[in-house]
């Protein structure tokens, strides 16, 4: 087997509170190989967008405090000073965020921001830069590339935005493309649009993706592993098959149960998790999915580890051993 392309080992991303250091990422692990596209799921505040941008030194919160180990293509990224970390963003690491708009500044043509990228980690005359920003609108898609080089963000519709977002990411040919919620407010079309995109991409380029989404419908269709989060750690991990087919842990039972079906019995109420998400100040010491669980007993006061073979799962239902 190939080497890891990326791989984070015990993920610690915390926020100086009031009454205290609060983890919004504790001990989170998982390996993205060459080619695989890894899709990360959880409700909103499992940590999903928060590890990405901790990963790539993206938080800017003096009370922040990241630790642990990412290392990609055998260079270590936690703790690598910002100039260097500059260099891999971008370049070798490129980031899609969630609302394309934000992305963009509004007073320049989308055209500038994709040549700005390429100039920013390249040796490469505006003309030149220009050149290939059309070359980059024409790939993904955008009509008339010549002519909406120039045109303003405000001007493209949310679908062209984000598809310009991803030509800017894909300017210099990045080894790994993180991509946040990638098709959030896209109509249905639109959607499908980004994704089969996202996957010619991979074709031509030869990247790695990491889809982070809340939707199960989003990762079935595109990525090779799942990774499901919840509390700010890992619960659930394996290929798509074995976590949309034998899915090992409550929380990830819950997600999949909760999804539309097309076919089978007509329902008139879909199955919901109960609660809401847990907070990051009030999370248990053992399994915080515990007070949502209709599954729970007394080992869950306990924090269970993320075991299996191949196919992970982080509860007591599954794990080798349960404590007395």
């Amino acid at each position: 087997m190939s080497e890891p392309l990326f791989e984070v080992t015990d993920l610690q991303v915390s926020f100086r509170g009031r009454s205290g250091p609060v983890n919004a990422v504790n001990g989170l692990s998982y390996t993205v190989m060459p080619g695989q596209v890894l899709g990360v799921v959880g409700e909103s505040g499992s940590g999903k967008s928060v590890s990405s941008m901790g990963l790539l030194g993206l938080i800017r919160d003096r009370g922040a405090t990241v630790t642990g180990s990412a290392r990609f293509q055998g260079r270590e990224l936690i703790g690598m000073p910002d100039r260097e970390l500059r260099s891999v963003r971008g370049r070798e690491i490129a980031m899609v965020f969630q609302d394309p708009m934000t992305s963009l500044t509004p007073v320049y043509t989308v055209g500038w921001h994709i040549a700005e990228q390429i100039r920013a980690h390249e040796s490469i005359s505006k003309k030149a830069a220009r050149h290939r920003a059309i070359e980059l609108l024409a790939e993904v898609g955008i009509p008339d590339p010549a002519r909406r080089v120039d045109a303003y963000p405000h001007e493209f519709s949310g679908g062209m935005r984000q598809r310009a977002v991803i030509a800017m990411a894909l300017a210099c040919d990045p080894a790994l493309l993180i991509a946040d919620e990638p098709t959030t407010a896209l109509d249905v079309t639109t959607q499908a649009q980004i994704l089969d995109l996202m996957l010619r991409l991979r074709e031509t380029h030869g990247s790695s993706i990491m889809v982070i989404t809340h939707d199960m419908g989003v990762v079935s269709e595109i990525a090779d592993r799942v990774l499901v989060m919840y509390g700010g750690r890992a619960v659930e991990a394996g290929t798509c098959r074995e976590v949309f087919h034998t899915p090992h842990h409550p929380y990830t039972r819950g997600l999949l149960a909760s999804v539309p079906r097309i076919g089978g019995e007509k329902l008139h109420r879909l199955p919901t998790i109960p609660g809401a998400p847990i907070a990051s100040s009030e999370r248990p010491t053992g399994c915080a999915f515990a007070p949502r669980c209709a599954e729970r007993h007394d080992a869950c006061t306990m924090q269970p580890l993320l075991t299996g073979d191949g196919h992970l799962s982080a509860c007591w239902l599954t794990a080798p051993e349960v404590p007395a």
